[in-house]
């Protein structure tokens, strides 16, 4: 198996609204490939297409091997090989997040230790209580929790981090690394895009339902290449100017100052620049 995704040609449509308008996408073993989009470009019906929960009109898909449209007993073992950390679920109120865990351990051929699957989620002190009892960023920790407890060689991630605290997203963060390096595939859709540019090898953006570009993110729209903004206080305040050649700049203003530069700042266009430029506006989070 050369891809643990493979789409070629995939179209979908609800009526005459095209959500997917013929798509490629290669997604290798091993690595955490970002899906980026604007609520309605198409992201969310790619991704229940890949996981088996809705049918495509045409086109080609794989996911280890397997078409996700399969049936029958060939259908649960393949889901048997997969996580899924949907946006929102809901599960028995009553239950104690262990006992949640356990329970849905007993679906899969290869479960992680539940203990485990608890520490690294961070919910160890919140073993024993009930998931109604739980915040919303507890409750998150353990959708994810149900997502690996799997022990899964692909792992879908939608919007993994909602709810959650500036600390329990890097805590988060290094979980999905960890995964990575014991040969998880992850496919992450986020709408953070600091999230995507932390985590992600590749990124793909979608809209309109089609894809515009697969890059790394230090890549991703000419970005390395895009021009600077140099910035610092000048006679009449702050000043800036735009260059493709920022040491020359600097090294021009250097000239007029005899000690430092007053606040001196050199500065790229960022990941979000850079896909709200591709998206052609303000993207809305869901």
């Amino acid at each position: 198996m050369s891809s643990v995704i493979n789409v070629r040609g995939l179209e979908k449509s609800y009526g005459s609204n095209r959500a997917i308008a013929g798509i490629d996408l290669n997604i290798e073993p091993g690595e955490i490939f970002a899906l980026l989009g604007p609520n309605g470009a198409g992201k969310t019906t790619t991704v229940e297409i890949l996981e088996g929960f809705r049918n495509r009109d045409s086109g080609e898909v794989t996911v280890l091997g397997v078409d996700p449209a399969i049936k029958g007993e060939a259908a649960r073992n393949w889901r048997d090989r997969i996580g899924i950390v949907l946006q929102s679920t809901s599960d028995a109120g009553d239950l104690s997040v262990s006992e949640t865990i356990a329970h849905f351990a007993k679906y899969y051929s290869k479960p992680r230790n539940v203990e485990e699957v608890i520490n690294a989620v961070g919910l160890t002190e919140k073993s024993g209580e009930l998931i109604r009892t739980l915040s919303g960023g507890q409750r998150r920790r353990l959708d994810v929790a149900l997502g690996i407890i799997g022990s899964p060689e692909l792992l879908f991630l939608d919007e993994p981090t909602t709810g959650f605290d500036p600390e329990a997203r890097r805590v988060f963060w290094a979980l999905i690394k960890e995964l990575r390096e014991s040969g998880t595939t992850i496919l992450l859709t986020t709408h953070y895009l600091d999230e995507a540019e932390a985590l992600a090898d590749r990124v793909a953006v979608i809209n309109h339902g089609q894809i515009i570009e697969v890059a790394t993110p230090a890549l991703l729209g000419g970005r390395a290449t895009s021009l600077a903004t140099v910035s610092w206080k000048g006679a009449n305040g702050l000043q800036s100017e735009r260059t493709d050649n920022p040491t020359a700049l600097i090294r021009k203003l250097s000239e007029s100052y005899k000690d430092e530069i007053p606040e001196l700042t050199v500065k790229r266009a960022s990941l979000e620049d850079i896909y709200l430029e591709m998206i052609g506006g303000a993207d809305v989070s869901d």
